[in-house]
């Protein structure tokens, strides 16, 4: 007797998801858009220390000025956003991106510091827009695989960006590469402008609407979401940091592209996946899983091809953890505050690898290579305890009305 053949892969929801109007179009333009904007840690860098002359602690200021600039101003955006619209924020950072790019290699070092700082201040929000308009675009109940698609996106994103940019300045100069990545930060903001990609869905009152108290949207719940978001892009900066610290100390720092692009490969296959599966997974589950799983990831020892593999597992949750993060902001945020909600999200994110880089290196420098996986795994282990009671005392109290559109933190719903 024949037997139905079942596709291994599931792309049904892909395909619902890939079918609405607009989705399309605003991921391929976010691939694109992002591409510039996670080169500009590493242009900025190779600026300072190479045309400037100045050390790497000196570029770190510089980097970290405009990582302070975007985590204070991302919700600021967002809230403008949702009173405002999208295009004068648009014209506004679009405007203030092509200054800043087309200035910054004519300023001298302590002009350079303020200068970042603002610009990150009115950074382009790409990533807290894009997500705010997959929520307006894409019904909840299909929300899971449009985010894993974004979070897919990223993950193409840093690994083509930096190494553009690594690229170009080695090529060139990195003063050129200033206004190349400029350049294209100014050509995403007017593709968006163009675009125009809703930030409220067809059935959400547009226009100024009464204020929402803080009280009704900013719940234990959702800062619950957030904390699960920073504690997972620390952990993931924290591996970034030991996984080089570990091939330079087995002197195998040679391999490190190859490394860290296995581990992009995993996170993008993990994404792929958890967009298809008929399961949700909530984003403290993820979270824990992430941190239990990249604990042990120093035991591969400075072997390259070890340490590939011993970083598959935390990998395949990184796309599928931040996916999971912004679907739940979505659910949980109302619409009048959406935007300033997903800017808390990107704020997040940003503190969230903004921390776990140095706390990962100040861990390697007073111990060994490994301990730098041990001690952020198990940091993001410790929020995840720390939250759990927030969503077992939600379970608890039964809510006095159904609400079907808010997500499960603590345990996979189906």
């Amino acid at each position: 007797m024949a037997r139905e053949v079942r596709p291994v892969v599931n792309l049904k929801p892909y395909r619902e998801a890939l079918a609405l109007p607009g989705l399309r179009s605003l991921l391929l333009v976010s691939v694109l858009a992002r591409i510039p904007l996670t080169a500009v840690g590493v242009t900025l860098t190779f600026y300072v220390v190479l045309d400037l002359g100045r050390g790497y602690g000196a570029a770190g200021l510089v980097g970290a000025a405009a990582t302070v600039g975007a985590a204070l101003g991302a919700p600021l955006l967002g809230r403008l956003v949702d009173r405002r619209g999208l295009r004068p924020v648009l014209l506004l950072t679009t405007v203030a991106e092509g200054v800043f790019w087309a200035a910054a290699p004519t300023l001298s070092y302590p002009v350079l510091l303020p200068a970042a700082f603002l610009a990150g201040l009115l950074a382009l929000p790409v990533f807290s827009l894009v997500r705010q308009s997959i929520a307006a675009l894409v019904p909840a109940e299909r929300r899971r695989p449009a985010y894993a698609l974004d979070s897919m996106s990223v993950e193409l994103s840093f690994m083509v960006g930096p190494a553009l940019a690594v690229a170009l300045a080695t090529a060139v100069a990195p003063r050129l590469t200033l206004w190349a990545v400029g350049a294209g930060i100014v050509a995403s903001g007017i593709c968006f402008w163009l675009l125009n990609p809703p930030t409220r869905a067809a059935d959400e009152p547009t226009g100024p609407q009464r204020s929402v108290p803080r009280r009704e949207w900013l719940t234990p719940r959702l800062l619950a979401v957030l904390a699960v978001s920073l504690a997972a892009t620390l952990v993931l900066g924290g591996t970034d940091v030991a996984v080089v610290a570990v091939l330079r100390a087995g002197g195998e720092v040679g391999w490190t592209g190859v490394v860290l692009a296995a581990w992009a490969v995993a996170s993008l296959v993990g994404g792929f996946a958890y967009g298809a599966v008929r399961r949700s997974f909530p984003p403290l589950a993820l979270m824990a899983a992430l941190s239990l799983t990249t604990i042990p990831v120093g035991l591969g020892g400075s072997h390259w091809w070890l340490l590939c593999l011993a970083l598959i597992p935390t990998g395949a949750l990184c796309a599928p953890t931040i996916a999971a993060t912004a679907d739940a902001v979505s659910r949980l945020a109302p619409a009048g505050v959406r935007g300033l909600a997903m800017g808390l999200h990107g704020s997040a994110v940003t503190v969230g690898i903004a921390l776990g880089a140095p706390l990962a290196g100040a861990v390697i420098d007073a111990s060994a290579p490994a301990w730098g996986f041990a001690v952020t795994g198990a940091i993001g282990f410790l929020v995840a305890l720390a939250v759990l009671p927030v969503e077992l005392r939600h379970r608890r109290t039964p809510p006095a009305a159904p609400a079907p559109t808010e997500p499960d933190l603590a345990s996979v719903t189906p």
